[in-house]
């Protein structure tokens, strides 16, 4: 494999798809009228697609750390996504400018464009989390990988059922992004191939031994026609049966989330009084340029001032390496877990103590456990009541339905085609929960409970 390489003039690409007919074809309509007359970039296009998109806006109800937080300062999903397109757009800023000193930016393309890029994918990069974060996403495997729900998924192929019992967050994401959004079926939000190709992380389907080692993939099957034809157009190398090498800027996507997650999720956990000021001084504080940090006794100046220098380095740090290991992340044969653990000592273990402290003190709290643990009996409510009213409806047809399941029916955005596979309605089922707020799943599952009835 080492002698392949990507190519930078590929990887850039500003060509959109569409699904017709059942086929993944280019979009030769002009985006709109300002991109035509050169007032927007192709880049700015697919930003402004996200941001006014009604899943991005869900995000603003989806949980960050702390589910259903009653502090308006603490981050949700929403403000986690714009602060991670922020750090990345900086990241891809910096790498651009320094590609461009290298002579390595495809003419007609700017560091800007490369920003752009790595914005745009940090923009969707939770796009597809379920209703209360991991747990939730914990909670829909845990319901479909139930034995006693066993026969529901017996009429599915293995590469379906690794699908239906693997609710992926960034698999959902790309779902969300090429299949669910504004042209619903025909290629949904139509980005530009180098924002989707930057946006995945895990380039492989669930059923793929990577998948399987991981537990982590980036596409179900009603999205591998498109994605084929997205990396076919990127010329990401393949590297087995569904599986691509990534895209050089998806590391800078990561990197972005990484950062903001390990210093943003401790400033919450002091805002909210879970964790001291003085633990969160103590890690950043040998970042330098602290002198105005110890002249302001405000407990958020300073934490936000430590926030500030800290990230900066990080951007810096990030990007130097990105530009170290180019030639290995071209060729798909980048040997890091990712660019933080090739970061220098200071800034890997910096960030590595920060994700520590949160797994020990944030992330077990008592008041953070118990919204988890409420959060599985809340989706197994809706499931419990879904998935056997789709099931009797597929298998056994409409008639079969007793009263109850017709109501089930109903709960559902769209009525099911009468040709609708049980593969297909399930992920329905999926797409239904996953695109819930938290506050509408806890609303729902304590309605359709009874307890909610007075």
């Amino acid at each position: 494999m080492s002698h392949k390489r990507m190519q930078w003039e590929q990887l850039l690409s500003t060509r959109r798809f569409k699904v017709q007919d059942g086929v993944v074809c280019e979009t030769h309509t002009p985006a709109t009228l300002e991109g035509a007359a050169g007032l927007r970039s192709d880049f700015h296009i697919d930003h402004d697609r996200l941001v006014f998109s009604s899943a991005f806006r869900r995000l603003g109800r989806k949980t960050q750390v702390h589910p259903l937080a009653a502090n308006d300062h603490t981050h949700n999903r929403l403000t986690h996504s714009v602060e991670v397109a922020s750090v990345g757009r900086s990241l891809g800023n910096r790498v651009g400018a320094m590609m461009q000193s290298a002579g390595l930016l495809p003419a007609g393309y700017t560091p800007f464009d490369i920003g752009g890029v790595v914005q745009v994918a940090c923009l969707a990069h939770d796009i597809g989390n379920p209703p209360f974060g991991h747990t939730g996403e914990e909670a829909l495997r845990d319901w479909f990988r139930d034995p006693r729900h066993g026969h529901l998924l017996d009429d599915l192929t293995a590469a379906e059922r690794a699908d239906i019992q693997t609710y992926e967050g960034n698999a959902h994401g790309l779902r969300m992004v090429a299949s669910l959004e504004m042209y619903r079926g025909e290629g949904g939000m139509r980005l530009t191939s180098a924002a989707l190709g930057a946006l995945i992380k895990y380039p492989w389907a669930s059923d793929a031994p990577r998948a399987q080692a991981r537990g982590k993939f980036n596409f179900y099957r009603t999205e591998l026609p498109y994605f084929e034809r997205v990396a076919l157009e990127l010329g990401l190398l393949q590297k087995g049966p569904h599986e691509w090498a990534r895209h050089p800027l998806s590391y800078l996507m990561e990197a972005a989330d990484d950062i903001c997650y390990a210093i943003l999720d401790l400033e919450d956990a002091v805002e909210i009084g879970i964790l001291d000021v003085h633990e969160f001084e103590r890690l950043f504080n040998h970042f330098g340029e602290t002198e105005r940090v110890w002249q302001t006794d405000d407990v958020r100046q300073k934490c936000a001032m430590l926030r500030g220098i800290a990230i900066g380095r990080c951007v810096a740090e990030v990007a130097e390496k990105f530009m170290l290991h180019q030639d290995t992340l071209l060729t798909g044969s980048f040997q890091g877990k990712d660019l933080i653990d090739a970061c220098a000592p200071d800034i890997k273990e910096t960030l590595l103590a920060a994700k520590d402290l949160a797994s020990h003190k944030v992330y077990r709290h008592r008041t953070k456990l118990v919204t988890e643990l409420a959060s599985y009996p809340c989706i197994a409510t809706v499931l419990d009541v879904l998935a056997p009213a789709v099931h009797t409806r597929v298998t056994q047809g409409g008639t079969a339905l007793n009263a109850r399941q017709n109501l089930a029916l109903g709960l559902l955005p769209q009525p099911l085609p009468e040709d609708i596979t049980l593969y297909q309605a399930y992920m329905r089922v999926l797409d239904y929960i996953g695109a819930m707020t938290d506050n509408y799943a806890a609303n729902l599952a304590r309605e359709i409970s009874g307890v909610g009835i007075l």
